[in-house]
Formats: C-alpha cells, sequence, structure tokens
C-alpha cells in the first residue's frame, strides 16, 4: 500500500488537464439516495481499462469525458489554482463533542450531501458519547468526499479515518442530474502547475465541471451549473 501511495500521482496541467501517472484504477462512483434523496452510500458504477498513465478533463468540455481530448486549448481555459496551500488543520474550523471533534474546512464542500442525514452531522457530535450517534457520525463523515469533514477521537487527538484504497473516483450525482468531481482516494500525491506538492491527504475532490472558484479543487459550483 505505501509503495502504492508514493507511486500515485496527479499533476495539474497549467489551462490543461490532471495528469494520472502510477497505474491508479479509475471508476465510476454514484451518490446512493434513500427513499427520500438522501445520500446513503457509494456505489460503484463501473470501471475504466487500466493505464499506467491517463489525462482526466478539467476544462468541462472534451467530447472524450472523462478524458481529455485538447478542447481547453480551444476555448482558453483558465485553470488557475487558487486553493489555499495551507494544511488541512490550519484551514479547519473545530466542532467540539463529549466524545469526538469534528474539524470542517468548509471552503472544500463538494455537495455531496452525505452530512445532512439524521439530522446533519455538526449537531451529532453533542451527543458522541452515545454509540449509536457516535456510529453513524463517523459514518457519514467519512462518507464525505472531498475530506471537508474530519472525526477527531478527543481522547488520543487522533483522526478517525476509514482506509480508502489508492484510487480516482468519478463521482455521478443523480438528484442533481449532474457529474460530480474527481475523487482522489488514498492518499494520492497531488501537484500543481508550478511544482508545488499540495497536502496529501486520504481523500481530496478535484473540479472537472472547469467552474470551481477553488481550483483544482471542487467547490459544489458543478451542482449549480
Amino acid at each position: 500500500m505505501a509503495h502504492e501511495k508514493l507511486q500515485a500521482r496527479v499533476v495539474v496541467a497549467k489551462n490543461g488537464p490532471n495528469i494520472v501517472t502510477g497505474s491508479v484504477p479509475l471508476s465510476k462512483q454514484t451518490i446512493g439516495t434513500d427513499a427520500d434523496g438522501g445520500s446513503e452510500a457509494w456505489r460503484e458504477s463501473g470501471s475504466f481499462p487500466p493505464a499506467e498513465k491517463y489525462a482526466l478533463c478539467r476544462c468541462g468540455h472534451s467530447k472524450k469525458k472523462p478524458f481529455c481530448d485538447g478542447t481547453h486549448a480551444k476555448i482558453g481555459f483558465d485553470g488557475n489554482e487558487t486553493a489555499s496551500r495551507a494544511p488541512y488543520i490550519e484551514q479547519a474550523k473545530a466542532v467540539q463533542g463529549p466524545a469526538m471533534v469534528l474539524t470542517d474546512a468548509d471552503s472544500l464542500c463538494a455537495f455531496a450531501r452525505f452530512c445532512d442525514r439524521n439530522g446533519k452531522v455538526w449537531a451529532q457530535v453533542s451527543r458522541t458519547d452515545d454509540p449509536k450517534i457516535r456510529a453513524m457520525f463517523l459514518g457519514q463523515v467519512n462518507d464525505c468526499p472531498s475530506g471537508r469533514l474530519v472525526a477527531w477521537d478527543k481522547t488520543s487527538r487522533t483522526p478517525l479515518e476509514r482506509e480508502q484504497p489508492v484510487s480516482i473516483g468519478l463521482i455521478e450525482d443523480p438528484v442533481e442530474d449532474c457529474s460530480g468531481p474527481i475523487w482522489l482516494r488514498g492518499g494520492i500525491t497531488l501537484i500543481a502547475a508550478d511544482g508545488f506538492a499540495y497536502e496529501r491527504r486520504n481523500r481530496v475532490t478535484l473540479c472537472r465541471c472547469g467552474q470551481s472558484q477553488n481550483k483544482p479543487f471542487c467547490d459544489g459550483t458543478h451542482a449549480a451549473i
């Protein structure tokens, strides 16, 4: 697993695609919903043939989605990266509970809505001394694809992250009738167009509609457009 993480890499091309190397598995990940349309579970809905290297569209206009076909150059795509380069913990606010802490960097929100069920995770924090609430809380927080939300054990001060496979998911959102972001999982290295190495995290989401105001990360704009 450690070797896979070191090999897996995404480089953001200047005003171009996300270039993936390291034979990273690629699949569609669909937001499964309950009877009321609430986000309930992730469902893998198709995988792509393995490849050592591939380029994923970032402008949102490729005719060969999810792969780049060079359209970004024809339309003058502005892929300027504007996201904070500070570590996650410096961007996040903390919500304290009796047994757990929730950290929240809302600028990273990818609008997957797993946080909304069961009265919202922010309200659940205060009841995490109840084992049932704790399990529900952890499940919903760890289903957040962007890593906006992280649960921490209050005693040990360690993050309670579900281990993710080294892989990339292309999020599909049937409720909003749109395609969501590129979901990097399992600690894939992300390199900016100028060579800066972003903090390596268990889960992050990258914009693929071309309209995020927090590039290279998703900010949920795909649902609005």
